[in-house]
Order: structure tokens, then C-alpha cells, then sequence
């Protein structure tokens, strides 16, 4: 039997503080999440000053509650023992503010129980999300990371080697949802909104463009964005009609969605690859869901429950795990861990 590694899993890259513990990359013993959505709405984005003060309110009340499995409630002091043998936390990319608060978190944690500590990558953990409820899933696959922030074609070689096939030009998926949706006064986060709203709408109501880049596997969504916004200057009473506003989510949804498989798809193909992995906030979207579904004969799509798709410490955790197990260091040390709000996915 192999022997049991419990790892505490710290997210805080951007506006959700989270916090997990995994047991040997597979198995999910906690997860808990202090969303601040209802914080940025007003402002129909994340503020990254008002995230970082959040999440130094939160963190203390989800690490707690990660470790005794139960929901934050309050500001209970730390256990007197901690149950995990590593600690992993995201250093990177993000909101630096944001970062910077796991990494302290985590580092107190160290110190005080003399734990190794891992950084993790933040697209690593989504890339790894995967993993908890597909125990048979194994490297080699490729995965598609959408979200607010990134769109990125990953060849999953094996734990820790990577090979970037392509990555968003300018917005990625999640981005143009969003903006998409302020245009059209849906308000903050955009992917949902456009989801629910799309469900009632024509997906070929308005041809938009799409961009395939047939140069390589890079994404560009800006185009499509900029679409949108003549579209909506061209027919000012869109917005005074539901059924309208409906059409044009459901349309701007599938110009995106068709994009995001055909590519995926092909690359699949060309790799030789039957498993494919959809991870990241946009991977919960239903059309993309559905659309990758109607290829089940060809290859296996696997996606993570709604909850591990967003930002949370499950993903850390696992991604940590893996890191871990690949690490020279297996004891704690004094060395402080460094951010990069920039910090990318390296190429093995």
C-alpha cells in the first residue's frame, strides 16, 4: 500500500479565497471557498485592492475550516496539530496583492508546524483538477484551460511536463464573456449570465466571426468582442428586447464554443491523443460541455464537477502533490517562497 500524503491546497490568485486538503492527489477530504463575487459586481469587475483585503480577512476562517472539514465560521484559532504533511499554495499568476496573502499564510503555517511548503502554478492546478473523481485518468492527454484570464492548448506529457500548443493572442474565452456581458448590461461574472441567457436564444441569429488562426493552435477572441460591440451600435433596440439580448448571447456563445472544439479537436487528432481535458471557470459552460460531448466516439472529454472548475484549493492541492512527490525537498525550509503575477507555464 502506498503511503498516505495529506496536502493542504491555499488559493487566494485572484477574488475567491479557498482552501483544501487532498490525499494523495486524488482524494478530497475538504473544500471550502469564500466567493467575493457579491464585493466586485458593483464594479463589474474584480478590484484588485479589494480582493487582497478580502482574502486577508478570509483566510484565517478557510484554512480552519479546510482542516476540520466543515464551512468557515468566523475566526477560530489554528488547531494545535496540523492533519497535513504539505502545504501548497499558488505563487503564481494573479492579482499580486492576492498572492501575496497565500504566500504568507502558507509560510506562517510552515514555520509554525515545520511542514514542507510547494509552490504551485495556478494553470497547473487547473490543468490537475481533473483528477479527483477520474482515478483512472493518467497522463499522457490534452487539456484545454479556459478562463477569465487564460486560454491555453496543453499537451499533459506526463506530472510537471508540459507542452504549450497555443495560447489567446489578446482576450481569452472567460475575458470576452465578461465584456460581452457588460455590453449587454448582464452584469458580473459574464459566463453565467451568458449561459443562463443563451439556453432561450437562437445560436444563428447573428453570423459572428470566427477566428481560427489556421497559422498554429493560438486562440484570438478580441475580434469577436469588437464584433459584438458594431453589432450592438448597428441595432441600438437589441437591448430593449429580451429575446434579442437572448440571440445575441446564444450567437456570441457559439462563435466561441465552435472555435474552442474545432481547434481542441484537431489537435487532438494530430497528437493521437484520445483524451482530452476541459478545465477552467468557462469549462462549466453548458453549450462547451455539450459540444464536446457530441465527440464521445472518438475521443474521452473529461470535465470536473462545476465546483472544481472555478478557482479553488482542490487544484492546489493535487498540483501539489505531484510536485511534491517530484521534489528533492521533502522537509520543511526556512526559504521564503517567491510570487510572479505573471509567472507562466513553462514548456518541459
Amino acid at each position: 500500500m502506498s503511503k498516505i500524503i495529506r496536502v493542504l491546497g491555499i488559493e487566494t490568485s485572484c477574488d475567491e479565497t479557498a482552501a483544501a486538503v487532498v490525499e494523495n492527489g486524488r482524494h478530497i477530504l475538504s473544500n471550502v471557498v469564500a466567493s467575493q463575487v457579491s464585493l466586485h459586481q458593483p464594479y463589474g469587475g474584480v478590484v484588485p485592492e479589494i480582493a487582497s483585503r478580502a482574502h486577508v480577512e478570509s483566510a484565517q476562517a478557510v484554512v480552519e475550516a479546510a482542516l476540520k472539514g466543515q464551512a468557515p465560521r468566523g475566526q477560530a484559532p489554528f488547531p494545535k496539530t496540523l492533519p497535513v504533511d504539505v502545504i501548497a499554495v499558488t505563487v503564481g499568476p494573479g492579482l499580486m496583492g492576492s498572492l501575496l496573502v497565500g504566500k504568507v499564510v502558507a509560510e506562517m503555517l510552515a514555520w509554525i508546524y515545520q511542514k514542507p511548503m510547494v509552490p504551485v502554478n495556478h494553470l497547473e492546478g487547473h490543468l490537475l483538477s481533473i483528477l479527483p473523481g477520474n482515478p483512472d485518468l493518467e497522463p499522457p492527454f490534452l487539456a484545454l484551460v479556459v478562463s477569465g484570464g487564460h486560454t491555453e492548448l496543453v499537451h499533459v506529457l506526463d506530472y510537471g511536463r508540459y507542452h504549450i500548443l497555443g495560447r489567446t493572442r489578446d482576450d481569452a474565452a472567460g475575458e470576452a464573456f465578461d465584456k460581452v456581458s457588460k455590453l449587454l448590461g448582464l452584469g458580473y461574472p459574464g459566463g453565467p449570465a451568458i449561459d443562463r441567457l443563451a439556453a432561450k436564444g437562437n445560436p444563428k441569429a447573428v453570423a459572428f466571426p470566427r477566428a481560427f488562426l489556421a497559422d498554429g493552435w493560438d486562440f484570438s477572441f478580441s475580434g469577436l468582442k469588437t464584433a459584438v460591440v458594431y453589432h450592438l451600435r448597428d441595432h441600438p433596440e437589441i437591448l430593449a428586447t429580451k429575446k434579442k439580448v437572448a440571440d445575441v448571447c446564444a450567437s456570441f456563445q457559439a462563435a466561441v464554443t465552435e472555435v474552442l472544439v474545432k481547434k481542441t479537436i484537431a489537435a487532438a487528432e494530430k497528437l493521437n491523443l484520445r483524451h482530452i481535458v476541459l478545465c477552467g471557470g468557462v469549462s462549466a459552460n453548458t453549450a462547451l460541455r455539450e459540444a464536446f460531448a457530441e465527440h464521445h466516439k472518438k475521443h474521452r472529454v473529461h470535465t470536473a464537477a462545476p465546483a472544481l472548475c472555478t478557482d479553488n484549493g482542490v487544484m492546489i492541492g493535487v498540483a501539489g502533490y505531484y510536485k511534491y512527490l517530484r521534489s528533492a525537498k521533502k522537509r520543511f525550509s526556512p526559504d521564503a517562497l517567491s510570487v510572479d503575477s505573471t509567472l507562466a507555464l513553462k514548456n518541459w
